[in-house]
């Protein structure tokens, strides 16, 4: 190892024996850091309530499972938080619902989960815990339809459905809490998340899950439009690595950071590469549906310079290696998954 990467590692010695707290714990990003976290030696505790198809399952934390705490417990819950976050040092605040369509269609649950459980949390922390360090996971989904690409963190605010709507809300809590209380929390608007331990149950969590499970499963993708929307893409260690840099650094407090891939696909270089790592699946184009239409970004990018710059963070794995890892899990853990 280089002094440099020593250097670059030195982050992950702050949360040696420290009492780390997340948020979606038993979910896709949250077991991912539980993970690290647990070989970094960290007193981990990971909160979630288990909704239905929200993606938290016990499977994701084998091998760990003995070795954090679990409390199934839902933020919307005061006196729950209000003795959680006592005497915790680090929360990184994952939960959370993802789905686009389903934020149309149950706009009120996606308020209660996104923007009223938030407050409950930061307002257990303000009055029981208030130098707890938090990093919230906001969207890029916020954007809206892009005026320009890349887009960069002072790009306009334009969501075009309820769950951008939500979690800009959910996000600017935490930075007003920051304002107001002096609390230490910042947001990093995440992009196209993928790797082990994604919700593969249904499609409403992201076309990245979902063209895996059809590809694995031989099935036909189905792409909406002309295939040629751009997008980039995360493998979930490099999102894990980005949080744990924040949560380590002091010069984050009250700020946002977009994240975002070095490569940038169209939906159907996506799918061919996909498909050619599975050895198996096909596609075809077909028209939008009208509620997707309506709430499509068409083509999107960000630029992660902000969060280069001050946290030296960039992503490290490739979309196609990302993928193979990603593809390799699930051929061994299918039946947890499906």
């Amino acid at each position: 190892m280089t002094n440099s990467s020593k250097q670059d590692d030195r982050y992950k010695e702050t949360f040696l024996n420290k009492k780390v707290m997340v948020t979606g714990g038993l979910g896709f990003i949250g077991s991912n850091l539980a993970r690290i976290l647990v070989s970094l030696g960290s007193d981990v505790l990971l909160v979630d309530c288990l909704i239905p198809e929200h993606g938290g399952n016990i499977h994701n934390i084998l091998g760990i499972d003995k070795k954090v705490t679990i409390n199934i417990a839902d933020l919307r819950d005061a006196n729950s938080m209000n003795h959680l976050v006592k005497g915790v040092d680090y929360i990184f605040n994952l939960a959370g619902q993802i789905s686009h369509m389903d934020s149309m269609t149950n706009p009120l649950f996606d308020l209660e989960v996104n923007i009223r459980a938030h407050l409950i949390l930061l307002e257990a922390c303000r009055k029981n815990n208030s130098d707890v360090k938090i990093i919230y996971t906001g969207t890029r989904q916020i954007y809206g339809k892009p005026l320009y690409l890349p887009v960069d963190e002072q790009h306009p605010i334009r969501p075009i459905d309820i769950n951008g709507v939500n979690k800009y809300a959910g996000e600017w809590y935490h930075i007003v809490y920051h304002e107001a209380y002096g609390m230490r929390t910042a947001s990093l608007r995440l992009t196209n998340t993928y790797g082990p331990r994604m919700l593969m149950m249904h499609n409403r969590g992201g076309f990245v899950s979902w063209f895996i499970r059809q590809a694995l499963d031989n099935e036909e993708i189905t792409i909406f439009g002309d295939g040629k929307q751009t997008r980039d893409f995360n493998y979930v260690d490099d999102v894990c690595e980005a949080l744990l840099k924040a949560g380590a650094s002091e010069d984050v407090n009250g700020q946002i950071f977009n994240l975002g891939g070095n490569e940038r696909l169209s939906l159907i270089d996506f799918t061919k590469l996909l498909i050619d790592i599975c050895k198996s699946g096909s596609y075809r184009l077909v028209p939008f549906p009208s509620e997707r239409k309506k709430i499509d970004i068409e083509d999107y990018y960000g630029t992660f310079s902000k969060i280069r710059t001050i946290l030296g963070w960039e992503p490290k794995i490739t979309l196609e290696d990302g993928l193979r890892r990603t593809i390799d899990f699930y051929n061994i853990n299918k039946a947890h998954y499906w």
